[in-house]
C-alpha cells in the first residue's frame, strides 16, 4: 500500500512539475515597450504591432509599440541597446543586419549588444512604380532610367535600412542612374511614391501591400525567384527579367545584451507564440511568412550575423561603401 502511494505520489509530482515551472517562469509587471526603431506605417511597425497583441495576452501585460524613428533604424536600435536589460524592452528591426554594411560608425555592436528572442518571419521586397511613370515592367523601367539618368527619383527608407539596400543591389544590376532620397522611414517612403514625389523604389511588401492591391502603386517584381501567395499575379524578379534581383527582409526581435537567461526564456516563448499565432494576419496583412528554426537566442542572432556577412559582401561587390 504505502509503495502504491509513494508512486502515485511521485506520478502526481511528475505531472505537475511543468505547470510549477511555468508558474516559477518570469513574468512581467508592468507593459514592455517594443521599440520600432522607424516611423509608423512602415513593414517593422505593421509586424510589430499584429505580435505586439497577441504578445501581451500572453505575458499578460500590454506589449507597447514604441516607434523611434531615424537614420535608418540605428537611433531605435542604439535606445535599445543603451536601456535597461530587464526584459521591460524589445527591439523590432528588419535593418538591423544591413546597417553595418551601408553605415560607417555604427554607435553599437550588433551583435554583441543584443540577445536574441524571436524572428517574426520572412519577407521579400517589390519592385514598384508611381503609376502615372510610363514604366509597366521591370525592363521598361530600367530602360526609361538609363535614357534619363538622374531624373526619377528612388524612395528609401532611410540610409542603412533595407530598403536603401535594395535600392543599391537593383542599382548595381540595372546599371542606371538616379537620385536616392532617404525618407524617415518605409511608411514615409510609401507616402512619397504614391503621391509622386518619388518615382519608383523597392519598398518592403509589408508597407506597400495595401498600396499595391488598392492601384496606388503599380508593382513590377517581387525580389525573389519566386512569385509571393501575397501577389500572385506579379512577376518574380527571374520572371522579370532581372534574376539577381534577390532580397528578402527577416524581422529579428532582440533585447538588451545581459538580459538574465529566464527573462530571455520567457520573452522568447511568448513572443514566438504570438508570431505562430499571428502567422494567417502576418501573411496577409504583411506578405510576411514565419519560418522554424529560430527557437533559441544563438539561431536568432547567428541569422544576424549571417545577414551582415550576405549584405556586405553583395554591397561591396557593387562598389558601395559605408557612408
Amino acid at each position: 500500500m504505502m509503495q502504491r502511494r509513494t508512486a502515485l505520489s511521485l506520478a502526481l509530482a511528475a505531472g505537475l512539475a511543468p505547470n510549477v515551472a511555468r508558474a516559477q517562469a518570469w513574468r512581467p509587471t508592468r507593459p514592455v515597450r517594443l521599440v520600432v526603431p522607424f516611423a509608423p506605417g512602415g513593414s517593422n511597425d505593421i509586424v510589430g504591432r499584429i505580435i505586439a497583441e497577441a504578445a501581451g495576452n500572453i505575458l499578460g501585460q500590454p506589449v507597447v509599440v514604441e516607434n523611434r524613428a531615424g537614420a535608418g533604424g540605428v537611433i531605435g536600435a542604439e535606445n535599445v541597446a543603451r536601456s535597461p536589460a530587464d526584459g521591460y524592452t524589445v527591439l523590432i528591426n528588419s535593418a538591423h543586419a544591413s546597417v553595418p554594411a551601408l553605415v560607417a560608425r555604427v554607435p553599437y555592436d550588433t551583435i554583441n549588444d543584443f540577445v536574441g528572442i524571436a524572428v517574426a518571419g520572412f519577407s521579400p521586397h517589390v519592385l514598384v512604380a508611381n503609376p502615372r511613370t510610363p514604366a509597366t515592367t521591370a525592363a521598361e523601367l530600367i530602360a526609361l532610367l538609363r535614357a534619363n539618368p538622374g531624373k526619377f527619383n528612388f524612395a528609401s527608407a532611410g540610409i542603412g535600412s533595407g530598403v536603401h539596400l535594395a535600392g543599391e543591389i537593383f542599382r548595381g544590376i540595372s546599371a542606371a542612374q538616379f537620385e536616392l532620397v532617404h525618407y524617415r522611414g518605409g511608411g514615409p517612403g510609401v507616402a512619397a511614391l504614391v503621391s509622386g514625389e518619388a518615382q519608383f523604389g523597392t519598398p518592403t511588401m509589408a508597407s506597400s501591400l495595401g498600396q499595391v492591391r488598392g492601384g496606388g502603386l503599380r508593382a513590377l517584381a517581387v525580389a525573389s525567384s519566386q512569385r509571393s501567395p501575397a501577389l500572385p499575379n506579379v512577376p518574380s524578379a527571374t520572371e522579370a527579367g532581372i534574376p539577381g534581383f534577390i532580397f528578402e527582409e527577416f524581422f529579428p526581435m532582440l533585447a538588451p545584451a545581459g538580459t538574465p537567461a529566464p527573462i530571455v526564456a520567457a520573452l522568447g516563448s511568448a513572443f514566438q507564440a504570438a508570431i505562430q499565432q499571428s502567422a494567417p494576419r502576418l501573411n496577409e496583412l504583411a506578405g510576411v511568412v514565419p519560418r522554424a528554426g529560430y527557437e533559441t537566442p544563438d539561431q536568432v542572432m547567428n541569422l544576424v550575423r549571417a545577414g551582415v556577412k550576405t549584405y556586405t559582401d553583395v554591397l561591396r561587390a557593387a562598389g558601395v561603401a559605408p557612408a
